[in-house]
């Protein structure tokens, strides 16, 4: 009856890690360093960079929107470095719009350029907005829902044209694909040689950098898509003890 009980109390606990997948988050908020609430049109603080020019990105009715036939990053144009937090929130527009794709809600950060890494606007790299123009810099990158909302993945360039898929890092399922027109929180952590990507409070990445990205660029980077995003901000972080 001892070991049924214990099977049982077993059993229970397995499901409640399956139905309850990791939330906590491992690091302490320890200042603001930096936000946009997009509350004015005349926001300075992003870059944009269009592939051929083409697209819409721009601070409409409180929030960042970005409408793009091809190709787009838009850049905090503020470096940042040591151990931060970035969140911000981000929806996929899917109302039958001409750049209505429900794809590609895609980030990178801590960016850089290794040719010139104090000023990654005036480095040599191509300012195309064609992905693989990107090739040329370090960062960490998530691309989710990527491929028509059929996967979201990991990478990290090494600024040698190199950026592999991680291993188990290539995810199909549902739950971590974009729901259309619904507002998601994401997080973006570089902390020590800890990389992670949260969204709505759930770890979906944790990557442990042998060689860490310490300082960079954040940039929303996307595809034939129309999103908005708001509530961006930068904190610093430390890790819990």
């Amino acid at each position: 009856m001892k070991y049924f009980l214990s099977l049982i109390s077993l059993m229970i606990l397995l499901q409640s890690c399956y139905q309850n997948p990791k939330t906590d988050l491992g690091f302490i908020k320890k200042g603001l360093l930096c936000q946009d609430d997009f509350s004015s049109v005349n926001s300075h603080d992003w870059i944009t960079e269009l592939q051929d020019g083409l697209g819409n990105v721009g601070v409409k009715d409180g929030v960042l929107e970005i409408d793009v036939p091809k190709g787009a990053t838009v850049w905090y144009k503020h470096k940042l470095e040591g151990d931060i937090l970035i969140e911000y929130k981000a929806s996929v527009i899917g109302n039958g719009g001409p750049n209505d794709r429900v794809s590609d809600l895609n980030c990178f950060w801590m960016a850089s350029d290794p040719r010139q890494t104090e000023d990654l606007f005036k480095s040599p790299r191509k300012a195309s907005g064609k992905f693989h123009d990107y090739d040329t810099l370090q960062l960490y990158y998530v691309g989710l829902g990527g491929h028509n909302n059929t996967k979201t993945r990991f990478r990290r360039y090494d600024g040698k044209g190199n950026k592999p898929l991680l291993k188990g890092h290539d995810l199909e399922d549902k739950a971590d694909l974009i729901t259309p027109n619904k507002s998601c929180k994401i997080q973006l952590v570089a902390m020590g040689n800890q990389v992670q990507f949260f969204r709505d409070g759930k770890l979906v990445y944790d990557f442990v950098d042998e060689s860490p990205y310490t300082q960079g660029w954040f940039g929303i980077r996307t595809i034939e898509n129309h999103m908005i995003i708001d509530d961006f901000k930068v904190y610093r972080i430390e890790k819990k003890k």
